[in-house]
């Protein structure tokens, strides 16, 4: 029988639709308890030979009430995937110069405690890795020198931790039943920021120093570290010298540089020892520093200082080592984020390290990180002038890159929004990456996990807005689905193309998930970012009904089933949102602000410069109370959940979530507060693993309630 074209265009698309059911029925929708199961990869650094990359593998422990981190190395080629190291607690692995040992940091248990890691060094030939340091307060950061016989790393180990730590290991004389000496809890509080929802409470006469080690040359050699910094003042990044003689560090030498617009200064030691020479005062922050092939200069990233914004885009800077130089802006006149990336709720949630700029080994062209419309790839920068090229291009994240020897080959961890993240082996001049892992296979060979929609729409005043649409599995635009609008923190971050977990189960469980960049987003640029600065909560939340407005003009949107929420700048805005509109009929507010002043007077977050409002709120309350939603809490009459952690210092409860709920019961509206003893502002993103799934059942389990009419035990109370 011969068919005709159009019979068989019909029957290669019935083949066609036939496979793809077939493919969707073989597989099952995610769920919320499937994050225990995720495998992630974090910290990836190239060999010097460029021929295998060492990784911190990261997995959900088996009572799922924390992580495990083990470090791994997988051949550039693909494949021959090696298990380096037995721990469960390692991280920061480091190539030696001649890539014949590792140098990682490690933490055990003792008692059920984790002890205060410390610097191992691992030989690639095999054995049991070398324990290098045993201070009492830990140590991190291992940098090898040039010659690989040494390490210096960081600790915060003060001269009474030295001092005790050299009695406590003095024998006690025989009789002696004299208990350990009481090491107090109390906080002397003296200094404006004292707390970091990070690191908790800050202790400002335990700062950061260098320290060295001299690696032994037998087996029966001792090691003594020696701390080669001092002072009250912390050492914040550091470097060999390409001799090997100094270490090139910054740090910022003043008490409370919280008054101050950000700088740093440049400072040399010698690696023996000694006082540090200033190299240069530089007045904007220098972070991430990354020496050049010569040792002559460093790039690094930062900020201009001024005008002083609510968001000041990122950019690649050029410094030379020496005395009076200023720094020079390679991408002055590119208008997007270096070094930014693209927000996910799945980056590693232990372990996961940084990046660096990457330079040529010619010294000519720098290789960083750029965030674009919702996309985060690699592009190489001129250093002598001219416009940045693509090295990576594509609807995705590269969350962490690294590169070693000449800079011609560069590993990077990429994530998109239908796989979490893996390893990809690219040149450094630009070509197509090739994947060398692929960790979570076996899970979603099992899941169905489609990718979002990505759709443009036009705002009130005309400016462009983009978005993503999560559709459930099997959508069918025939009918009609709730709506959840879920919001970004920040306010200066950005949704794009990243795996989010949360945005897939929600679609699992059949809502319909739009997750827009309103103006105050990265990655569109500095005016656009700063539009929103002392009109925040404002015309980003009209951005944001706009596109919930686009979603159910195309029809598949149910209008009288929408749903809003979102996290910590998404909490303000979700809060926001139900006291200027009643269109929505459910909200979950998570870490939220709800109460400016108080968020002024309580988070770790200082406001001493004007960014975000023009004085402080003693000298200008109406301002905070007019853009907080507990101004306006008569208004709300959506049924209003909130998420919170009880350690949470970026957003403390008091000043969020905790006010709108009271004021809500007193006014006898459908309320609930859900709190998470422990957890911190990082709840969704690196909380227990048993949290970070209960708070996902809670969202949904709400939505359920109000949007779907189902019986949900939590909430079964509310009224």
């Amino acid at each position: 029988m011969r068919l005709n074209l159009a019979t068989r265009a019909t029957f290669a698309l019935a083949i066609a639709v036939s496979l793809v059911a077939f493919r969707s029925a073989d597989k099952r929708p995610i769920t919320e308890k499937d994050l225990w199961a995720f495998t992630w990869i974090g910290d990836p650094q190239l060999s010097p030979d460029g021929s295998r990359v060492a990784y911190a593998k990261v997995v959900v422990d088996r009572k799922h009430t924390g992580y495990e981190t083990s470090l791994w190395s997988v051949s550039t080629k693909g494949g021959d995937l090696q298990r380096l190291t037995a721990g469960t607690h390692d991280s920061q692995p480091r190539w030696s110069p001649d890539g014949t040992r590792l140098a990682f940091v490690r933490s055990v248990e003792k008692d059920g405690k984790p002890q205060p890691p410390q610097i191992f060094v691992l030989s690639m030939s095999g054995g049991e890795p070398t324990q290098i340091t045993e201070l009492t307060k830990g140590a991190s950061s291992p940098h090898w020198s040039p010659d690989g016989r040494r390490i210096a790393f960081a600790s915060d180990m003060s001269p009474e931790d030295i001092a005790k730590s050299a009695k406590d290991k003095q024998p006690k004389p025989a009789g002696d039943t004299t208990d350990a000496e009481h090491e107090s809890d109390v906080k002397y509080v003296t200094r404006a920021v004292y707390r970091s929802n990070d690191q908790g409470y800050l202790d400002p006469h335990r700062p950061t120093h260098i320290w060295v080690a001299t690696l032994p040359t037998s087996s029966d050699e001792k090691i003594t570290p020696r701390q080669i910094t001092s002072g009250k003042f912390d050492e914040e990044d550091f470097f060999w010298s390409k001799d090997g003689r100094d270490i090139v560090f910054t740090t910022t030498r003043v008490d409370e540089p919280e008054y101050e617009l950000p700088h740093s200064d440049l400072y040399r030691v010698s690696a023996d020892g000694g006082e540090p020479a200033l190299i240069n005062a530089v007045p904007i922050g220098v972070n991430a520093m990354s020496p050049s092939p010569d040792g002559k200069r460093i790039a690094f990233r930062s900020n201009l200082n001024e005008p002083v914004r609510s968001y000041d885009e990122p950019d690649l800077f050029v410094l030379d080592l020496t005395p009076g130089a200023k720094p020079k802006n390679l991408s002055a006149d590119f208008d997007y984020d270096v070094g930014g990336g693209i927000g996910g709720d799945n980056a590693p949630p232990r372990a996961a390290g940084g990046t660096r700029p990457i330079w040529s080994a010619d010294g000519n062209s720098i290789v960083d990180v750029v965030s674009i419309t919702g996309r985060a790839n690699l592009m190489r920068f001129p250093v002598n002038g001219g416009k940045p090229v693509e090295v990576t291009k594509g609807d995705q994240a590269v969350q962490r890159f690294s590169s070693a020897g000449d800079g011609s080959t560069i590993t990077m961890l990429v994530s998109t929004p239908t796989n979490i993240g893996d390893l990809f082996v690219v040149s450094g001049n630009s070509g197509i990456p090739r994947r060398i892992t692929d960790v979570n296979a076996k899970l979603f060979s099992q899941l169905d996990v489609p990718a979002p929609e990505e759709i443009w729409y036009t705002s009130f005043d005309g400016r462009k807005i983009q978005a993503w649409v999560q559709k459930p599995p099997g959508f069918d635009a025939t009918k009609k689905y709730p709506l959840i609008l879920n919001i970004h923190g920040g306010p200066h971050t950005a949704y794009g193309w990243v795996f989010d977990h949360e945005f897939q189960w929600m679609a699992a469980k059949g809502y319909v998930v739009l997750y827009p960049n309103p103006r105050g987003s990265t990655s569109y640029g500095q005016e656009f970012g700063n539009i929103i600065q002392y009109k925040y909560p404002g015309d980003d939340y009209k951005d944001l009904m706009a596109g919930v407005d686009e979603l159910i003009k195309r029809g598949y949107v149910d209008p009288k089933r929408l749903g809003v929420t979102g996290g910590s700048g998404g909490g303000v805005l979700t809060d926001w949102t139900v006291t200027q509109t009643t269109r929505f009929s459910a909200a979950v507010s998570q870490r939220d602000i709800s109460d400016w002043a108080a968020w002024w007077y309580t988070a770790d977050f200082w406001l001493y410069q004007p960014r975000w409002f023009q004085k402080p709120p003693f000298e200008d309350p109406k301002d905070y109370a007019n853009r907080s939603a507990i101004t306006f809490v008569d208004r709300i009459t959506t049924p209003m959940a909130f998420i919170l952690g009880d350690a949470d210092f970026r957003t403390p409860p008091e000043s969020g979530g905790e006010q709108l709920f009271r004021a809500l019961k007193y006014l006898k509206r459908p309320t609930a507060l859900v709190r998470f003893p422990g957890e911190t502002h990082e709840l969704s993103r690196s909380g227990q693993p048993w949290h970070r799934v209960e708070r996902l059942e809670a969202i949904v389990g709400w939505f359920d309630k109000y949007l779907m009419g189902k019986d949900v035990a939590a909430f079964r109370d509310v009224r």
